[in-house]
């Protein structure tokens, strides 16, 4: 074994660091580290958790990528889908894709004696991916849509529902209006009710079948305003982008989930800047609290120092040996610290103790992800940036004589 490892794991272990300055030098050093280990992994947890809640919220409702005719441009009455370049076959046969829906969606208002809402009606068909849809459901059930004849039946958000007082089995009127053309009204059966905690979503959406847009808009039978994509991994967007867009053809365009609502996109990039910067700040605090360690345990043991350069350690040596103690003294703050913040991670994961406003937020709970990747890079990152910040402090012992250090008291 090396003499600077060595020497360092004597003194770290030593049972003279029990009764002097240097317990409660090393108490502190250890309580920084651990602090910043909870801090930093509870920060990133958080962080990338609610990047990915929302993402598959937002994804699971309305595809990752979805594809709609140029000639729809914001407006919420899809225009028919152009055929010509979309190939629907070659798209669902991508590595990625998972599923494939089509839609239709137009405007309308819902009405009561006790208020009225307006809403964005989702037509949906027979490919409707109802097992992926049942996560936001509160009650009742998702639609069955077969696209022969008229389905009267619907989901609502929790929102809608409350706003006018309906139920599931209840029945509510809507009002479609065409340009020049008189109303067209629709009653529809309530039997589901869901919430996905996006406010823009939970505000507007109502599943029921295609059939209805397709009449409402004077679409031909088998004609739809959209196709939502689903991928495997929401994280994979970026990535098969590209390759989904050369199959829809020049008069479609596609769009990404995270695109739909740029407020949300907006929100979701902010995350990064917040992980960076709390993360920055506790290394910085770490640093600082255990360069202070250093510089004391130096100041204290300055007798030690002037001894071992009495029988020819050279500098070198001895900065290595106050590094690697100084490192020592870390690893249990780091394992306190690992220990107490995945487990308070872990906490909130399975019990969801810790609530949001899902208006504000866009997640009712604090979601949390345990990436294992970034667990251990903070740890190791910041064992490596400490040692790295303790190497111009330890020059502080090449100063130090070793005539006047062994008299010093």
């Amino acid at each position: 074994m090396k003499f600077p490892l060595y020497f360092s794991r004597k003194i770290a272990f030593s049972k003279d660091n029990k009764n002097n300055l240097s317990r409660v030098i090393i108490f502190i050093g250890r309580l920084s580290v651990a602090l910043g280990i909870i801090v930093s992994l509870i920060t990133v947890a958080t962080g990338l958790g609610s990047k990915k809640a929302i993402k598959e919220r937002l994804a699971d409702f309305s595809g990752h990528i979805t594809v709609r005719s140029t000639r729809s441009n914001s407006s919420y009455n899809t225009s028919v889908l152009d055929n010509q370049g979309l190939n629907i076959s070659k798209i669902k046969e991508l590595p990625d894709v998972e599923t494939v829906q089509k839609y239709a969606t137009v405007t309308g208002i819902m009405r009561n004696e006790h208020n009225f809402a307006g809403i964005i009606f989702k037509g949906i068909g027979k490919d409707f991916d109802s097992l992926r849809f049942k996560k936001f459901l509160l009650a009742g059930t998702t639609p069955k849509v077969t696209e022969v004849g008229f389905n009267n039946d619907v989901a609502i958000s929790q929102k809608v529902a409350n706003d006018l007082h309906l139920k599931v089995n209840d029945s509510i009127v809507t009002v479609f209006l065409k340009t020049d053309q008189k109303p067209i009204y629709r009653k529809f059966k309530i039997i589901g009710i869901y919430r996905t905690d996006i406010k823009m979503i939970d505000e507007q959406f109502v599943i029921g079948g295609i059939n209805h847009v397709r009449k409402i808009l004077d679409m031909k039978g088998d004609e739809i305003g959209g196709v939502d994509i689903f991928l495997k991994n929401v994280n994979d967007i970026d990535k098969d982008f590209p390759d989904i867009e050369k199959l829809i053809g020049y008069k479609n365009y596609a769009e990404k989930a995270t695109e739909k609502f740029p407020q949300i996109n907006d929100w979701i990039s902010i995350f990064d800047t917040n992980i960076a910067l709390i993360i920055i700040i506790m290394l910085i605090v770490v640093v600082i609290n255990i360069i202070m360690v250093l510089l004391i345990l130096i100041i204290e043991r300055t007798n030690s120092i002037g001894l071992l350069k009495t029988l020819g350690a050279n500098n070198a040596q001895i900065r290595a040996t106050f590094i690697n103690y100084t490192l020592i003294i870390m690893i249990p703050g780091l394992l306190y610290g690992n220990a107490i913040g995945l487990g308070l991670i872990l906490i909130q994961k399975f019990f969801g103790v810790i609530k949001l406003n899902p208006e504000n937020y866009y997640v009712s709970t604090v979601p949390v992800d345990l990436n294992p990747i970034a667990i251990v890079s903070i740890s190791l990152g910041i064992l490596a940036i400490s040692a790295l910040a303790l190497i111009i402090p330890s020059y502080l012992i090449s100063k130090i004589s070793p005539v006047k250090a062994i008299k010093y008291n």
